[in-house]
């Protein structure tokens, strides 16, 4: 591995360790006041017309893992998870864009799919 390549996952690892710090340790201590969506709702008075979602029940539901009894540490995993989440579907769309870009034709190759060898006009 050469070493731009190298400072580059260098790169990526030590940003995943921050973003899964401050999710495991700063995320328990989030502000537990509506956000501005539910703030909005309570103000005009239509919260009370809210229904449930569909993934109420799911095992990440309301910022917490289920099952976890502390709430901080239910909150910090739920953080870890979501920091998962988010850098393993971005590195699949990366890759995606990646590999798409790499089978996108050159400029120089010839309408039958052969590249004009170099040197010949």
């Amino acid at each position: 591995m050469d070493a731009r390549r190298k400072a580059v996952w260098l790169f990526v690892i030590g940003g995943l360790m921050i973003a899964f710090a401050l999710a495991f340790f700063v995320s328990p201590y989030a502000s537990s006041s509506p956000d501005g969506l539910n703030k909005v709702a309570a103000d005009k008075g239509f919260d009370g017309s809210a229904q449930e979602h569909a993934l109420d029940d799911s095992p990440v539901a309301g910022y917490a893992v289920k099952g976890v009894d502390d709430p901080k540490l239910s909150k910090g995993l739920s953080g870890i998870l979501g920091v998962t989440m988010t850098f393993g579907i971005g590195l699949v769309l990366f890759g995606l864009l990646v590999r798409r870009n790499h089978r996108a034709p050159s400029p120089t190759d010839a309408p039958g799919g052969n590249a004009t060898p170099a040197g010949v006009t």
